[in-house]
């Protein structure tokens, strides 16, 4: 099985550095300056436990070679990108015929729960996994994992439901590579589950860690009340605590705490979006087509937007005019 890792930030880079370790075939796709840092000095993979560089393949998309027929594609752009990945990469060739849409499996490691419809629009095999997996990544060429003792929990099944003979395979080379990586047929979930506790990385984004305690309830429990008018079920707390035990936890790398979220990353880069729209837009979303108010996720996604529009630093938004936009 080779792995084509679209996207090697955060998550992305993790996941390619420790396959790439356990001696897994591996390619990552990236853009500017990271992707010359990569091609010129490796991919950097920081860690509780030491650092390693790997030498991988870095490509900028699909080029005139077919992918063989053996290629798993893991998408792990920031949901924003989503629309443009797949469309990139859905009529790559693949060796015997055929194309990447029409015949090689589509792993969605990604925040939100959006990604896995639209990939199925041009993707006829889609697997989502939900990613608990604390790193970061704001320099080129390099990424910070502070996950110990392992780097991540990567729950994986089919889309819309079920897992099959793929999940197993992706999951076991998961497994090498040092990740807790559950098979679940319930896997989406596990991802609104995941969703709800997203719900903050807007918050921090904005306030950094001082948040007031009853912000951070507030976008939760809208979003528990518009899946609950949508009928969508997830996981609670305390079971997605119970899953995780004490097999990923968070530790300093080179004495350094994990700085932010990946909304706060976005705001740290000047990237200039965010996944807000994936995130507290969902809850947004729902709540509008069930009769659900969410005024606290409007405000959080308006403020945001605004954030990286304005280019405001990342924590540095003004705690009063967030309070003036949600009343």
């Amino acid at each position: 099985m080779r792995f084509v890792i679209i996207g090697a930030g955060a998550v992305g880079g993790t996941i390619a550095v420790r396959l790439a370790q356990a001696d897994r075939d591996v390619t990552v796709v990236a853009r500017g300056a990271h992707l010359d840092a990569i091609r010129a000095r490796g991919l950097a993979l920081r860690q509780p436990d030491g650092a390693v560089t790997a030498r991988l393949p870095a490509v900028a998309g699909p080029g005139a070679a077919s992918l063989p027929a053996d290629t798993v594609l893991v998408l792990t752009t920031k949901s924003q990108d989503t629309a443009g990945a797949l469309e990139t990469w859905a009529d790559a060739a693949v060796a015997g015929g055929g194309t990447a849409g029409e015949r090689l499996p589509l792993v969605t490691a990604q925040n939100g729960v959006a990604n896995e419809r639209a990939a199925l629009r041009l993707f006829a095999d889609v697997h989502p996994v939900c990613v608990w997996l604390p790193a970061t990544h704001l320099d080129p060429g390099v990424v910070v994992a502070n996950g110990y003792p392992h780097p991540g929990m990567l729950h994986i099944g089919r889309y819309p439901t079920g897992a099959d003979h793929t999940d197993r395979a992706i999951a076991a080379d998961l497994t090498a590579a040092g990740f807790v990586a559950p098979v679940r047929e319930d896997v989406m979930r596990w991802k609104y589950g995941k969703l709800l506790s997203n719900l903050g990385n807007g918050l921090q984004a904005l306030l950094g860690r001082d948040i007031p305690d009853a912000f951070v309830e507030r976008v939760r429990a809208e979003g528990v009340a518009a899946l609950a008018a949508a009928g969508i079920a997830h996981t609670s707390p305390a079971e997605e605590k119970a899953e995780r035990g004490d097999l990923v936890g968070q530790r300093p790398v080179d004495g350094e705490a994990r700085s932010g979220g990946s909304t706060w990353q976005s705001l740290a880069r000047g990237t200039g979006s965010t996944e807000v729209d994936h995130l507290n837009g969902e809850i947004a979303l729902l709540g509008r087509l069930h009769g659900v108010p969410t005024p606290v996720n409007v405000a959080v996604q308006r403020a945001v937007r605004r954030a990286a529009r304005e280019r405001v630093a990342a924590g540095a938004f003004p705690l009063t005019e967030l309070e003036k936009m949600i009343t």
